[in-house]
This record gives C-alpha cells, sequence and structure tokens, in this order.
C-alpha cells in the first residue's frame, strides 16, 4: 500500500459551497476577535469553488447579513431585489394564478435576492481566503479517517491517475490524510461520505426517512422585451401529473437572464416518468414559452435536493465532527430555499468549534451546535413548514390544502407532526402497471435532448479512469431493474449516464456513460434496489457551472 502524506488542522471542512466556506470564515473571525491561532483547511471536489454549484435561486440574506454585515459594501453579488412574486397553477394549456393576498408567506420574497449561487459561493471562497483559510479545489476526499475509539480523526483525498483497471498511471499520486481536532461535512445533497457517517453512528433514528427531489436547471438569455428583473415566477400542475409532488421555477435576472427549473420529487411512483423531458415538456406551455421564444439557452444542469425537512433531520453531531447545510438536509422547501440555512448552520457550527478549541479538546461531541441549532430562527423556521413535503405525498390537491391551511391560516403553528417511513428509492412500481409516457422529440430551439443539455454544463471526466457510479451487483440492472421497472435509470437520470444494450449474444447490458454525469446523485437516491452508489470520481472533474 503506498503511503500517503498527511498535514494537520485544527478544522478541516470537506465542501465548498455556502456551508463550508460559511463554517470556515466564522471560526476565522472568531479566532481573530479572540486573538487566538487557528488553523482551518476546506476541501472541494469541483476544480474551482463554485464549480459544482446549483441552485434556483433566491436567496434570503438573512444569514450572510449575520455573517459579514457590510456584504454589500464588501461586493456580495446579490445585484437583483425581488420585485415580484407570481404563482400560476398550470393545467395543460391553462393558467390560473393565485392572488397575491392568498400567498403563504414562505412563496413571498420581499426583501429577498434573485442570485446566481455559484457566484456568491465563489465571493465567499474569497473572503475565506482574505481571513487565511486554505482552500483547496480539485481535491475529493474519498475516505473517512477514524481514531482507534471511533471517533472522526479528518479524511483523505482520492488518488489520482488511477487507469480504469486499477493500475497506476505515469501521473499517479496517492492521495493526502487530513488530520482534525474536528471535521466538518458540507458535501451538500446526498454526501458520500455523509450518507457513511449516518449509517455508522445511526444519526437517522426515530427521524422520518429522508425525502429528495430532482432539481433541472437552465439559465437563458432572453428578448429583452421579455426580461422582467426581479419577477419570481413559481407554478404547480402540468406537466406533472396530481400524484407527482413537484413545481417550476423562473426567475428574471439582470442583463436579460432567466433561471428557469423544474423540481420533481424522488418519491414518485411511475417508472416511465422522466423529471428531464418533464422539464422540457414544461417550456412549451402557453403561459411558459413566450418567455425563451427567440432567446438562447447558455447553461444546464441538475442537482438533487434533501427536502424532508426538519423531521427528516438526522443528529447533526457525532464523535470528531458536525454535518451541516444540505448535507444535514435544513432546505426549507416549504420556501425554496436552502442557501440561508446552510450559512447559518455552518456558522453556528463554527461558533461550537471554536469553543472546544480554545478548551483543548478534540474528536469529541459538538453537543453545543444542535443546542444553538434548536434556539435559533432558523429551528423555528423549519419548524413551521416540518410537514410541508409531507402533505404533498398525500397527492396535489391534499397537498396544497392542508400547505394553505398550515401555512396560511396556522402561520405554521399546526399541532402536529406527520410520519413517514418510506425511503423514496421503495416508491417505484412495476412498469406493467403503470402508463406509459411518451414524450415529444425535441426541436433544438426551446427543448432540447440530455447530450445536447450535458455538453453545456462543461462535463467532463478521464476517460480511462475507474468508473465512478459503482454497482454493488453488476446483474441487478437487468434482472431486476430492466425486468421489473422497465430500466428506470435511463429516465431518471438527467445526463443520459444509463442505456441498455444488446450484446453480441443479443443479451441486455448495463452501460455506464460515466463521462456524462453532472454528479447529481439521483441514481444514488431512486435506484429501487439501492444497488448503484455514487462516488467521487478523481478531483476536479465533472460539471464546471458558470454561475449556476
Amino acid at each position: 500500500m503506498t503511503e500517503r502524506e498527511s498535514m494537520d488542522y485544527d478544522v478541516v471542512v470537506v465542501g465548498a459551497g455556502p456551508a463550508g466556506l460559511a463554517t470556515a470564515i466564522r471560526l476565522k473571525q472568531l479566532a481573530a476577535q479572540n486573538d487566538q491561532e487557528i488553523s482551518v483547511c476546506v476541501l472541494e471536489k469541483g476544480s474551482a469553488v463554485g464549480a459544482h454549484i446549483l441552485s434556483g435561486a433566491v436567496m434570503d440574506p438573512q444569514a450572510l447579513t449575520e455573517l459579514i454585515p457590510d456584504w454589500k459594501e464588501k461586493g456580495a453579488p446579490l445585484d437583483t431585489a425581488v420585485t415580484e412574486d407570481k404563482f400560476l397553477f398550470l393545467s395543460e394549456k391553462g393558467s390560473k394564478a393565485t392572488p397575491n393576498w392568498l400567498l403563504p408567506d414562505t412563496f413571498k420574497n420581499h426583501g429577498n435576492y434573485i442570485v446566481r449561487l455559484g457566484d456568491v459561493t465563489r465571493w465567499l471562497g474569497e473572503q475565506a481566503e482574505a481571513l487565511e483559510v486554505d482552500i483547496f479545489p480539485g481535491f475529493a476526499a474519498t475516505e473517512i479517517l477514524y481514531t482507534d475509539n471511533g471517533a472522526v480523526k479528518g479524511v483523505a483525498t482520492g488518488d489520482m491517475g488511477v487507469a480504469r483497471d486499477g493500475t497506476h498511471t505515469a501521473d499517479y499520486q496517492p492521495g493526502m490524510e487530513l488530520h482534525a481536532r474536528y471535521t466538518v461535512f458540507a458535501e451538500g445533497s446526498r454526501g458520500q461520505l455523509g450518507r457513511q457517517l449516518i449509517e455508522r453512528y445511526k444519526l437517522d433514528e426515530g427521524r422520518n426517512a429522508q425525502s429528495y427531489a430532482i432539481g433541472i436547471k437552465e439559465l437563458w438569455e432572453v428578448a429583452p422585451e421579455q426580461s422582467r428583473p426581479g419577477l419570481v415566477m413559481h407554478t404547480s400542475g402540468w406537466p406533472l401529473d396530481s400524484d407527482t409532488y413537484g413545481g417550476s421555477f423562473l426567475y428574471h435576472l439582470d442583463n436579460n437572464l432567466v433561471a428557469v427549473g423544474l423540481v420533481v420529487g424522488l418519491d414518485y411512483a411511475n417508472p416511465w416518468l422522466s423529471p428531464f423531458e418533464e422539464f422540457q415538456r414544461y417550456k412549451t406551455h402557453p403561459a411558459i414559452r413566450t418567455v425563451f421564444e427567440g432567446g438562447k439557452r447558455i447553461a444546464y444542469g441538475a442537482r438533487s435536493l434533501t427536502a424532508g425537512g426538519l423531521l427528516s433531520l438526522p443528529k447533526m453531531c457525532f464523535p470528531g465532527g458536525v454535518m451541516v447545510g444540505c448535507e444535514a438536509g435544513t432546505l426549507n422547501a416549504a420556501r425554496i430555499k436552502g442557501s440561508h440555512s446552510a450559512i447559518k448552520t455552518g456558522a453556528l457550527a463554527a461558533e461550537a468549534a471554536f469553543k472546544a478549541i480554545v478548551a483543548d479538546r478534540r474528536h469529541d461531541e459538538l453537543l453545543d451546535y444542535p443546542e444553538a441549532f434548536e434556539q435559533s430562527w432558523l429551528h423555528t423556521e423549519l419548524n413551521k413548514a416540518r410537514n410541508f413535503k409531507l402533505w404533498f405525498k398525500k397527492g396535489r390537491t391534499m397537498g396544497t390544502f392542508m400547505t394553505g391551511i398550515e401555512q396560511w391560516l396556522l402561520k405554521g403553528k399546526m399541532p402536529w407532526s406527520l410520519r413517514n417511513t418510506k425511503p423514496d428509492h421503495t416508491s417505484l412500481q412495476p412498469a406493467a402497471e403503470c402508463a406509459r409516457i411518451d414524450y415529444p422529440k425535441p426541436d433544438g430551439k426551446l427543448t432540447f435532448d440530455r447530450l445536447s443539455s450535458v455538453f453545456i454544463s462543461n462535463t467532463n471526466h478521464a476517460e480511462d479512469e475507474p468508473i465512478h457510479l459503482t454497482l454493488k451487483d453488476e446483474s441487478v440492472p437487468v434482472s431486476v431493474n430492466l425486468a421489473t421497472y422497465g430500466g428506470p435509470e435511463t429516465r431518471y437520470c438527467p445526463a443520459g449516464v444509463y442505456e441498455f444494450i444488446k450484446t453480441d449474444t443479443g443479451e441486455d447490458r448495463l452501460q455506464i456513460n460515466a463521462q456524462n454525469c453532472v454528479h447529481c446523485k439521483t441514481c444514488d437516491i431512486k435506484d429501487p434496489t439501492q444497488n448503484i452508489v455514487w462516488v467521487a470520481p478523481q478531483g476536479g472533474e465533472g460539471p464546471v457551472y458558470n454561475g449556476m
């Protein structure tokens, strides 16, 4: 076994998203304020800070203002204030707007900003580096390191320059070990290491089953006459059926840019459903298509969302480490916002870690972190929305009605909490029992295919490296997924990674086009047998999003 070099830090953060960078920034702020020396490093699997960041996004600036009160003066890219909220219920040909006085507070965005979260994340990275945080982009943490007592003592990065057959190429470099008093996991939704931690420490014991969605997004440059900077529009209904959770967003930025996307709950039942094609179809609706006609699509991407909310939140601390942001699942699905909660949890974790380091502690549980979270405005906010996703498991009509009662009439003060013990991957029904869905062919102007979409995500993976979409059992895709569910991986993947082909002997075989992967993690979540396990490829690979 090749010996790995190691580096020691007080705190190692895995993931340079809003949560991880907020953790690092707050630690350095506290160190400076208290005349302490604290060493902090941040590992980022993307080629640059922000390269793998994708979100709607409308941002509530509350947590950012707490973290960096003078963010405006420092040039934070929050440039488009929300000026108008609009919510439509769509039928196949028509639309009906909800009067603004009937909208729950969760859908009101006065004081918020439409942002390109990748740009905000890059700016946060600059603030962290100004505070002397070590940030290492292009290094994917692939292994958790433990002490003899079973506490987390750090992480190791993946080897570089490994060929598909496992041999070392001329570019081989062994991974490096990063040791820390405390390790902060901020990988985002369905993190590879976070998943292992939840299982090892039974962090989800007694919680609701986690619930996920996939968000598919495009960025368009529209005709000037279609641009309405500050408009935030959401829709519910068509093209999704009444039993499928989801809805769209359409956000008008400055400079004739419009961010558009569709969120589809990964607890859908019909294996013939394709979130990607549903999104393409959505853009053809009469109330939507005029925005994009005459415009140009300039970016594409997809990402999973951890949407179960407070009732699905795992225990966020364990010996030697914590989880923050979407790694834990602090997204507020009712508000369709997670960046503010990511920043807030990162700051709270930093405060707990700072207190422990000053007391010369290491590798124990930072219990002050969940205690501070429970006393925070964020916990109050998430508690009000705790049943949101669960109501929609009873169908769109019931979900809309009960959300209206809970959020509009009772202002989130529902006296009971709903339970869910069914993980998303168990919801698929046999293909023979479900109606096929025939999607129209893309026109190349308003609607597109997967491969042309992946092309503008700037996704890149080395041709000869080990496939990072691993199978526990190579026979299952054909014997179970194809035979029973019609091969759903060919439809739920938004990047054309999976396809069934015929061998020379006429047998079916699953082909994995790993070079297309945009790291959305949908396969890891939705595979009905949980046979697909997503692991990080060599550092720096994957999409390169430009301010998505």
